[in-house]
């Protein structure tokens, strides 16, 4: 059903403002509605869920990317209200098999690895640096970059400067405390050595002006860069300015005054061109095939890690570290609950079904993956490696079926094509998680026509080693808690006791 005449472009702006609001926990008054929406860190269930609340309101589905093409509120209302106005409203490209969202065929991502030559090391004092007194982090308000910080709380002595969007410093200093206790992780005896720096990943010299940015390069000791626009329905050019030029700017910061160590928190997404399917592939081995990644926040990983490399060649000592889809933490259970692994297990369960495909769950939890992090990055012995923080055993999504059939509910696997019928037609209501995830799951991109739970399947990905990186934790506590019972247990707990998960 079409709606032509029924909202305005008022009218579509107060609901925009009132749902955002909603979605990311603040008051109406904090929504800008000039202010570009990458800018709020939506990621991709919350642009979903956006979206999902926007075909109830208008009576069709508006593209994901036009969250992108009109970037704040004010644009995008208008842009709605005109095609409520038309007879052919915005493509239903949630449920279609258009190419809208297909990777633009002329990107070439060699050619956007690209370092600024002026990034160099060798123009900045080479001090040795002992224990670092001043860190400073990126993604401290996100779901790893909050346990990063409690690790490097409790492993240095340091000071750590946290680079957080926010009208001030009082404002950012609570985003990262809340974030913090979100996770029952803040420890308020570690609080004043927490520092927000109000900036922007996106912007030039990180949004903080050059004097700043000159404090910064002159008393920080070492980068822990982790932060990075997180959507998988948005294109390359929309997530470069921050995970690619974000990336560039930091370690611009890192080559300033004195060498800053920077250590990147990569992704294994690096290796998901279709020429590395099958094929096993190890810490330092280059990846320099880039054909056949589709999705845009793997395309600006692919390229950033680039950079970081280029900046190690050029003298910058680093270390990169790559891990998977990250899950809760192994000793309490707590957890991002709009990841998409919470989301579809959930939706699932509500469906009855869950797809039968070659699926493995090769997710780390987040305790592992930080602390593996903080100590690597302290070893001498790790500057200039890379290293994969794959789950050394992955599990095959059948034994997560089996763990969920073993508390009563009756959960069918059935054939990809039949479940994704099944979602477009008895998923009808946003009580389902899966229904804003429609065209997530649905959408099929590229000259290939597949959708993004295509890309996860076995045949298409290689086998990520992660033998050096073992090797180098060896002498360490570090181990990496196996996909069993007991793990499942902890996050299932977790999952009722939070409310998420209803278990009868």
């Amino acid at each position: 059903m079409t709606i032509k005449q029924s909202f305005t472009a008022g009218d579509i702006q107060v609901f925009l403002i009132s749902n955002l609001a909603e979605l990311l926990k603040v008051s109406t008054d904090e929504i800008d509605i000039k202010e570009h929406l990458e800018n709020y860190g939506l990621d991709s269930a919350q642009a979903m869920i956006l979206i999902s609340k926007l075909e109830k309101l208008l009576g069709f589905q508006p593209s994901p990317l036009l969250l992108w093409h009109y970037p704040n509120i004010e644009a995008l209302s208008q842009r709605l209200s005109e095609e409520v106005q038309e007879d052919s409203p915005i493509q239903k490209t949630g449920v279609t098999s258009s190419n809208a969202n297909a990777a633009p065929s002329v990107l070439d991502l060699s050619a956007e690895a690209v370092l600024d030559p002026t990034i160099h090391p060798g123009a900045a004092s080479n001090l040795p640096v002992g224990e670092p007194k001043n860190i400073f982090l990126t993604g401290g308000t996100g779901f790893l970059g909050a346990f990063v910080i409690r690790e490097l709380l409790q492993q240095t002595n340091a000071d750590i400067y946290c680079l957080v969007r926010a009208a001030n410093a009082e404002e950012g200093k609570s985003k990262l405390q809340k974030n913090l206790q979100q996770y029952a992780i803040l420890q308020e005896e570690f609080n004043s050595r927490i520092i927000p720096i109000v900036g922007d990943l996106s912007q030039p010299l990180l949004g903080v002006g050059s004097e700043q940015f000159q404090f910064l390069a002159a008393n920080i000791d070492t980068i822990y860069h982790s932060g990075a626009l997180l959507n998988y329905v948005f294109p390359y050019s929309a997530l470069k300015a921050a995970n690619v030029l974000g990336t560039q700017e930091v370690l611009r910061l890192a080559c300033q005054i004195k060498v800053k160590p920077v250590h990147y928190v990569s992704s294994v997404a690096v290796f998901e061109s279709t020429a590395y399917a099958g094929k096993v592939v190890k810490e330092q081995d280059e990846f320099n095939h880039w054909e056949g990644i589709y999705l845009g926040y793997s395309q600006t990983k692919w390229v950033a890690e680039k950079l970081v490399k280029i900046a190690r060649d050029r003298g910058l000592p680093v270390t990169i570290h790559r891990p998977p889809l990250i899950s809760g933490d192994s000793k309490t259970g707590i957890c991002n609950t709009h990841d998409f692994i919470n989301l579809m297990t959930k939706g699932c369960l509500q469906m009855g079904y869950f797809p039968d495909v070659d699926y493995m769950l090769d997710m780390s939890p987040v305790d592992y993956v930080s602390k593996a992090i903080v100590y690597l990055s302290r070893q001498k012995e790790s500057i200039g490696k890379a290293f994969n923080l794959q789950h050394p055993q992955p599990a095959a999504l059948k034994m997560l079926v089996e763990w969920i059939r073993s508390f009563g509910y009756s959960i069918e696997m059935i054939p990809y094509q039949k479940w994704q019928a099944e979602l477009i037609n008895n998923v009808s209501s946003v009580d389902n998680p899966l229904y804003t995830l429609r065209p997530f799951l649905l959408e099929r991109w590229s000259d290939e026509q597949v959708t993004i739970p295509d890309l996860y399947l076995q045949a298409r990905r290689p086998h990520i080693s992660c033998e050096d990186t073992l090797i180098a934790l060896a002498d360490s506590s570090i181990v990496c808690p196996p996909i069993d019972s007991q793990l499942f247990m902890t996050y299932t707990a977790y999952l009722i006791q939070s409310g998420f998960l209803n278990i009868a």
